[in-house]
């Protein structure tokens, strides 16, 4: 009766590319929705406020990293080892895995919000804030941090969902919300004036929607029903979720590692060269917001492939797990060259659609867009190769190529280079790293696929 109803199941019988696309296009939407969040914010602060403004929000952004990092550990998680047991024929057990993972998202927010307001001034200046700056983030992350439960809740349910089958509703989730936010944005900022806090107010407003559809979706849960106590936190389920969740958590934590010793480098060898101190931190952050648009069609894939490889692995369909991967991975390398000829052709235009500088502002900007990013074009090896290890119940090695980029090879190469190179030194960090994590990524997963099991479906 089990293979039976796994045989019923879309996950293991439809095509592989069609359930890609049916998975990935409204995660890819909900990404690039849910990135609208920082766009939208730079955008209006860029134009009210100007590059310190624009510099406050970078200086911020370590905050929403680790939010977003809590949200996949609990979200991402508690999706694969839902999908994975789902697909092992148990349901009653796999629906406490989503009602751990909801309650566990809240909890942590509400923690970090508290933790975040208590220590503003010492974490602003931990993650690199100019004495300039100061005053404009204390302002932005004084008011976002009340949205910590909602901008959990909303990132890491929205996998939870997808995992109940519902792609279409996790694209609604992050679209009201983030319209939500950009209406508010127009609002508070152009017209009421109301500059660094009305960005804020406008971010916190929209989280707060979606994390409240959320909510709403969870007492119509198709897959299960969802009963009071599936709520009740139980190690046995919340260990499990965090393990398979590790993976993705670690590499956001790297990334936030990486924004915090970015930010301080740029800080320190910004201020020892023509650009100065607040110019560098800027020019970053925008780049970083921008490069999280075509990173967000690579991940959108990536988490598209995670219920079809989770179900299918789990009722062993290995040559199902092996087309849907490589249908990704296809679908991620166009993405990424593409990206990689705007990043090369519209440098001074990305740039301007976030407000105007001086003429050092746009010399250290093309320079750095250019050569930061010069390898966007081999981004989508590592976050689709390490979701794909996470999603079939490997999560070690998802945790190991999670490290590659940011962790085992740029943060080495980011202390390391700007002692000879100084600030370009932090600019030729980015493509370096790039490539090593791309080829060990590559060579990992040509040493999974290699292993008998693969070959017996």
């Amino acid at each position: 009766m089990e293979e039976v109803r796994n045989e019923q199941n879309p996950l293991g019988t439809e095509p592989e590319s069609v359930l890609l696309r049916k998975f990935a296009i409204p995660s890819i939407i909900a990404m690039l929705v849910g990135s609208l969040y920082n766009i939208v914010d730079q955008f209006f602060i860029g134009r009210a406020v100007g590059p310190l403004g624009n510099a406050a929000t970078n200086i911020a952004f370590p905050l929403t990293t680790l939010c977003i990092a809590i949200a996949l550990m609990f979200g991402i998680g508690g999706a694969s080892v839902f999908n994975i047991t789902m697909g092992e024929g148990q349901p009653e057990k796999a629906k406490h895995y989503i009602g751990n993972a909801v309650t566990m998202m809240i909890s942590v927010g509400i923690v970090m919000m508290v933790i975040t307001l208590i220590f503003m001034d010492r974490l602003m200046i931990l993650f690199g804030s100019p004495a300039e700056v100061l005053p404009y983030v204390r302002t932005y992350a004084g008011i976002t941090a009340f949205g910590f439960p909602a901008l959990i809740l909303s990132a890491g349910g929205a996998h939870i969902i997808r995992a109940d089958g519902s792609p279409n509703m996790t694209m609604m989730v992050n679209i009201i919300g983030a319209v939500v936010n950009t209406v508010l944005d127009a609002l508070f900022v152009f017209v009421l004036n109301m500059g660094m806090a009305g960005a804020a107010y406008a971010t916190i407003i929209g989280q707060y929607v979606s994390a409240g559809i959320i909510i709403w979706y969870l007492p119509h849960f198709k897959t299960v029903p969802l009963t009071k106590d599936t709520f009740i936190p139980k190690w046995e389920y919340t260990g499990r979720i965090v393990i398979l969740g590790t993976a993705p958590f670690i590499n956001q934590i790297a990334f936030l590692a990486v924004q915090v010793t970015m930010n301080n480098s740029l800080r320190y060898y910004g201020a020892l060269s023509v650009y100065g101190e607040s110019t560098p931190i800027a020019v970053s952050g925008i780049v970083m917001k921008v490069f999280q648009v075509a990173g967000a069609f690579v991940i959108g894939i990536s988490q598209g492939l995670q219920p079809i490889a989770s179900f299918n692995f789990g009722a062993k369909h290995y040559s199902r797990v092996k087309n849907a991967f490589f249908d990704a991975i296809k679908s991620g390398a166009v993405i990424c060259f593409i990206a990689f000829a705007l990043f090369q052709l519209f440098p001074v235009q990305i740039l301007s659609f976030f407000g105007s500088g001086d003429e050092l502002y746009y010399e250290f900007g093309v320079k750095y867009m250019r050569i930061f990013v010069f390898f966007i074009c081999l981004f989508f090896m590592q976050p689709i190769a390490s979701n794909f290890f996470t999603s079939i119940g490997k999560p070690y090695k998802g945790i190991f190529m999670s490290l590659t980029r940011q962790v085992i090879f740029f943060l080495p190469l980011l202390v390391i280079l700007p002692v000879f190179f100084g600030i370009d030194g932090v600019v030729y960090t980015g493509p370096i790293a790039d490539l090593i994590s791309c080829i060990v990524c590559a060579v990992m997963v040509y040493a999974e696929l290699k292993k008998p099991e693969w070959h017996l479906s």
